[in-house]
């Protein structure tokens, strides 16, 4: 095989690997409308305090990083993140994706969106939150989507020690 020959035959073999490893435009959309359909699932499964639901959408090595803690890398820290949670006193608990982007090999995506939360402080009187947060989603071997990292802080002011809200 001539030099030339073999150059077309190697850059037409890298040209259809790439369009291989490329999801379509409505394929990403798909993918785009699951993952904003498993994050409301998830969102109404904290709503509905259920924690085994909730914590169903985590992959096994998934980084959960709460504000004002340490991040959680274990299941087992990350249950006791959304045991505590859950059971705070009077809860309400909602989120909603505004942006999911997902990659080009389509087997990553990352959403974002705003959350509202309220709960009961020590005295019982309501406390209101609202904030925004990142999510990475990674299909898994078996074509399923689960959350592998979750990030979300507050849009309100902290507030110092002693400080009354």
């Amino acid at each position: 095989m001539n030099k030339k020959l073999f150059g077309f035959a190697s850059l037409t073999l890298l040209v259809s690997s790439l369009f291989i490893c490329t999801v379509s435009a409505a394929d990403t959309k798909s993918i785009e409308q699951a993952l904003r359909d498993l994050d409301a699932h998830w969102s109404a499964a904290a709503g509905a305090k259920n924690l085994e639901k909730t914590v169903s959408f985590y992959s096994e090595d998934t980084v959960v990083m709460p504000p004002n803690t340490s991040a959680a890398t274990t299941k087992e820290a990350i249950r006791k993140v959304w045991e505590g949670l859950l059971a705070s006193s009077g809860l309400v608990i909602n989120w909603k994706a505004t942006k999911v982007e997902v990659a080009k090999s389509g087997d990553l995506a990352c959403l974002n969106g705003t959350y509202e939360l309220t709960m009961n402080d020590a005295s019982g009187k309501p406390v209101n939150d609202r904030g925004k947060y990142v999510e990475v989603w990674e299909k898994q071997a078996d074509g399923k989507w689960k959350c592998g990292t979750d990030i979300w802080n507050s849009d309100l002011p902290a507030s110092t020690p002693g400080e009354k809200k």
